[in-house]
C-alpha cells in the first residue's frame, strides 16, 4: 500500500537570480512578475518577490530573490544559495565577462548545495541588442551542454522567454520535488526535511506578495 501524506494545495518554491551587475536580472524578474519593463538602471542590494503561477496544471506560488551583482554584496551569496532551491544564472549576450562569472557562480553553488543536479537555467538577457552581440548563440549552447542546464536567450525589454526561463525553472524543481518525496520514506512515513527551511527562508527575505496568477501554463 502507497505511504499516505498530506500536501498543500500549492507547492512553494525559491528561486535566486544570479548574475553579473547590469545583466538584466531585475528587469526580468520585474517582467515576470509584473509584466512591466523597467527603464532606469538602479543597482539592487536584494529585493524578493512572492507570486502565484500554474506550472502544467499545477498550483505554485514562487519567491524570487533578486540578488546583487556588484562586488561588495557578494559575501551575501552563501546564504542566498544555500536557501534557494533553484537559480537563474543571468548574462548579457552583449558582455562577455557576464558570462565568465558565471562559472564560479555555478561552482559556488554546487560546492554550498553538495549536489551535482541543482535546478539551474542559463538565461543569455539582451536578445534585443542583437547589433551588439558579443557572445554567440553557439557558445551559450556549448556551456549549456557541458553544465547539463538549459538554455535561453530572453529579452527584458520584449518580453522574449521571460515566463519560459522561470517556468522551466519550476518544472526542475517541482521534478526534484517530487523525486524526494516518492525516494526518501522511513517505515511508511514521509520526511520533509528537505522543505522545513522555507519558513526561514521567507523570514529572512523582505518578501512583497504579488499574489496574482501571472502566468498559466497548460
Amino acid at each position: 500500500m502507497a505511504p499516505r501524506y498530506h500536501m498543500s494545495a500549492s507547492r512553494e518554491l525559491h528561486v535566486v537570480v544570479l548574475g553579473a551587475g547590469g545583466v538584466g536580472k531585475s528587469c526580468l524578474t520585474a517582467q515576470f512578475v509584473h509584466n512591466e519593463w523597467i527603464e532606469s538602471y538602479d543597482p539592487t542590494i536584494e529585493d524578493s518577490y512572492r507570486t502565484q503561477l500554474q506550472v502544467d496544471g499545477r498550483p505554485v506560488v514562487l519567491e524570487i530573490l533578486d540578488t546583487a551583482g556588484t562586488e561588495q554584496f557578494v559575501a551575501m551569496r552563501d546564504l542566498y544559495m544555500k536557501a534557494g532551491q533553484g537559480f537563474l544564472l543571468v548574462f548579457s549576450i552583449t558582455s562577455p565577462s557576464s558570462l565568465t562569472e558565471l562559472a564560479g557562480l555555478r561552482d559556488e553553488i554546487i560546492r554550498i548545495k553538495d549536489d551535482e543536479n541543482v535546478p539551474m537555467v542559463i538565461v543569455g538577457n539582451k536578445a534585443d541588442l542583437e547589433e551588439t552581440r558579443l557572445i554567440p548563440r553557439a557558445k551559450g549552447f556549448s556551456i549549456s551542454q557541458k553544465w547539463g542546464a538549459p538554455y535561453y536567450e530572453a529579452s527584458a525589454r520584449t518580453r522574449t522567454n521571460v515566463d519560459e526561463v522561470f517556468v522551466d525553472l519550476c518544472r526542475q524543481m517541482l521534478r526534484k520535488d517530487d523525486d524526494y518525496l516518492t525516494t526518501d520514506v522511513d517505515d511508511g512515513v514521509f520526511k520533509f526535511d528537505a522543505l522545513r527551511g522555507s519558513n526561514k527562508f521567507r523570514r529572512r527575505w523582505r518578501t512583497r506578495d504579488h499574489s496574482h496568477q501571472r502566468c498559466a501554463i497548460l
